[in-house]
C-alpha cells in the first residue's frame, strides 16, 4: 500500500517538473487573447441573425432562438447597399493599383538608381507620409469642385461607357486623391524592402547593359511580388474604408455615388430608433471585401512581412 502510494507520488511530482510554467503563460495569453477579439465578432454575428426584438429581449452573445432568428436582415442590408459596394470597388481597386505600381517604380528610383537631388525627393516623400488629411480637406474640395471640376466634364463620357452611369465620373476625383496621398506612404514600404534586396542580380545586368526600364521589369518587378502582397492590402484597406475625403468630395450619402463607408451610418436607422440586427448585418457585408482580399493575399502577405523582417 505505501508501495502504490509512494509511485503515486512520485508520477505526481514528475509531472509537475515536466510542466513549463512559461508556457503555460503563454498559452493563458494566447487564450486570452483569442477571446479578446472573438467573443465581439461572435457577438456581432448573433446580433445579425436576430430580430430587433430578439436584440432587446436577449444577451448580446447569445445565439437567437425561435422566433427570434432571421435572416431577412441580411436581405435588407444587401439591398440596401448594393450599389454602394460597387462604387466603393470602382473607387478603391483602381486606385490600389495605381498607387502600388507608382509607388513600386518611385521605390525603384530613389533606391537602385543613382541621380542628383534624390535625397530631396525622399524628403518630400517623407514628409508626405505625415500631411493630415483635415488640413488638405478645403483646398480638395475647392479645386475638384470650383477650380477644376473633373467630374463634371467627364459625366457625358462616363454616360457612354457600358456597365457605367454618368455619376460614376465622381468617383474619379477620390481616386486621383488617394493615388497622389498613398504613393509616400507606399513609397517608403517598397523602399525599406528594396533596400533588403541583394544588389547582386542588378549589377550583373548593369554589366551585361540592359536599361533602367529593363532592369526593373525583368528583375526587380518579379522579385517584388511579395511586397506587392502586402502594400495591395495595406493599401485596398485605407482607400475601401476612407469615410474623409469621400463625405467632402460626394455630397452626402444619399448621393447615387455615394461608396459603402458613406452609406453605411444610414443602415437601419429610421424614427423609431436603430435597427442593431440590419446595422451589424450591413458591417459584416462591408467587410466582406477586404475578408476576401486578406484570404486572397495571404501567402504573399505572409511572405511579404517575412522578407521584410528578415
Amino acid at each position: 500500500m505505501s508501495q502504490a502510494s509512494s509511485d503515486s507520488n512520485l508520477d505526481v511530482a514528475s509531472l509537475v517538473e515536466n510542466v513549463n510554467l512559461r508556457r503555460v503563460g503563454q498559452y493563458t495569453l494566447v487564450v486570452f487573447f483569442l477571446g479578446f477579439f472573438f467573443v465581439p465578432l461572435e457577438t456581432g454575428i448573433m446580433t445579425a441573425l436576430k430580430t430587433n426584438e430578439g436584440v432587446a429581449r436577449s444577451l448580446p452573445f447569445a445565439p437567437p432562438v425561435g422566433e427570434s432568428v432571421t435572416l431577412s436582415n441580411l436581405q435588407f442590408a444587401l439591398e440596401r447597399l448594393s450599389s454602394s459596394f460597387v462604387n466603393s470597388l470602382l473607387m478603391a481597386i483602381p486606385a490600389t493599383i495605381l498607387n502600388v505600381l507608382l509607388a513600386s517604380m518611385a521605390a525603384y528610383g530613389l533606391t537602385m538608381v543613382s541621380w542628383r537631388g534624390q535625397i530631396g525627393m525622399l524628403s518630400l516623400f517623407l514628409v508626405g507620409v505625415f500631411v493630415p488629411y483635415q488640413a488638405v480637406l478645403v483646398p480638395l474640395s475647392r479645386f475638384w469642385n470650383n477650380i477644376f471640376p473633373l467630374a463634371d466634364m467627364l459625366e457625358p463620357t462616363f454616360a457612354l461607357i457600358p456597365l457605367l452611369q454618368g455619376y460614376h465620373s465622381q468617383l474619379v476625383p477620390l481616386i486621383i486623391t488617394h493615388v497622389a496621398y498613398g504613393i509616400p506612404i507606399c513609397t517608403i514600404l517598397f523602399r525599406s524592402y528594396y533596400k533588403g534586396m541583394p544588389n547582386s542580380y542588378v549589377e550583373a545586368a548593369k554589366i551585361d547593359g540592359a536599361s533602367i526600364t529593363k532592369i526593373y521589369r525583368r528583375i526587380v518587378l518579379p522579385i517584388s511580388k511579395p511586397m506587392f502582397g502586402v502594400v495591395f492590402i495595406y493599401q485596398f484597406t485605407q482607400i475601401y474604408n476612407e469615410f474623409l475625403f469621400s463625405f467632402t468630395l460626394i455630397t452626402g450619402s444619399n448621393a447615387a455615388a455615394a461608396p459603402v463607408t458613406l452609406l453605411l451610418p444610414a443602415v437601419g436607422a429610421s424614427t423609431s430608433g436603430i435597427d442593431y440586427g440590419i446595422r451589424m448585418s450591413a458591417a459584416f457585408l462591408a467587410a466582406l471585401p477586404t475578408i476576401i482580399l486578406y484570404v486572397a493575399f495571404a501567402e504573399q502577405f505572409a511572405k511579404g512581412l517575412r522578407t521584410e523582417s528578415g
